[in-house]
């Protein structure tokens, strides 16, 4: 059976490696069309050409970059308006647009809190991904973006709570962490042989293992750390209104 084409689409640059890496790169390997929509940050700017060298690491094409500026980084998209604060309507058609030119098989983006940090570009990334990925299969909405495409499913990227402690051991309390109820989880991925592609694509976001974000971390980690915390990957499965049911295309 052929593995589906999977569209991501995440907040920040960065977010596709730590959150999908694996999948992403184990969906390449296979030969399935992969490609990652990033919603913030400018394609000029030095975290555009580190993103680039991640996606080149994982197979998964060159940048697709709406241009918004991150919530907390206005040097971000200098002039563009921040993420959270665009219009909504405006934020799905261009997502929209990606998925009827792209017409993946299923899509990948954050979960309903934004994942571990619940940052608000990551939780709006969410609401944005889910409504394009239904409408971007009703032939009536943004009919100037392409003919309908609808995506078999839509997985958000989670950490079931069970996940969490050992994440804190490591990597260090945060403010607030998010995670889901073990049985919320659909689909438990083993990543671990790609691990040297998800690594090797985290690290290429070098501005961020600099100012010792989470990149940055992972940096510090040894091997045997990196492979207990990261290579498995949670996905809770959504299937949009108007899609035909279908097989669970991440697996175990």
């Amino acid at each position: 059976m052929p593995v589906p084409s999977l569209l991501a689409v995440f907040a920040h640059p960065d977010d596709e490696s730590l959150s999908a890496g694996g999948v992403l790169a184990r969906h390449s390997a296979a030969g399935a069309r992969t490609a990652v929509v990033t919603a913030t940050w400018a394609a000029d700017t030095p975290r555009a050409a580190e993103l680039a060298e991640a996606l080149r690491i994982l197979g998964a094409g060159k940048p697709r970059m709406l241009g918004y500026a991150d919530a907390r980084v206005p040097q971000s998209a200098p002039g563009m308006v921040r993420f959270c604060d665009a219009p909504l309507d405006e934020a799905v058609r261009q997502v929209v647009a990606h998925i009827r030119e792209f017409r993946p098989d299923i899509m990948v983006t954050h979960d309903a809190y934004g994942g571990l940090p619940g940052h608000p570009d990551h939780v709006h990334t969410h609401r944005v991904t889910t409504l394009a990925a239904q409408a971007a299969g009703l032939g009536q909405l943004y009919p100037d973006t392409g003919a309908p495409w609808q995506p078999r499913a839509l997985y958000l990227a989670t950490h079931p709570h069970s996940a969490v402690p050992a994440l804190r051991d490591v990597i260090g309390a945060r403010k607030a962490v998010y995670s889901v109820p073990d049985e919320l989880v659909t689909a438990t991925v083993d990543v671990s042989a790609w691990m040297r592609q998800k690594i090797a694509a985290v690290l290429a976001h070098r501005s961020e293992v600099e100012r010792g974000a989470l990149p940055g971390v992972i940096a510090g980690l040894p091997p045997v750390a990196r492979e207990r915390l990261f290579a498995t990957e949670w996905y809770i499965r959504q299937t949009p209104v108007i899609a035909a049911p279908a097989q669970r295309e991440l697996t175990v």
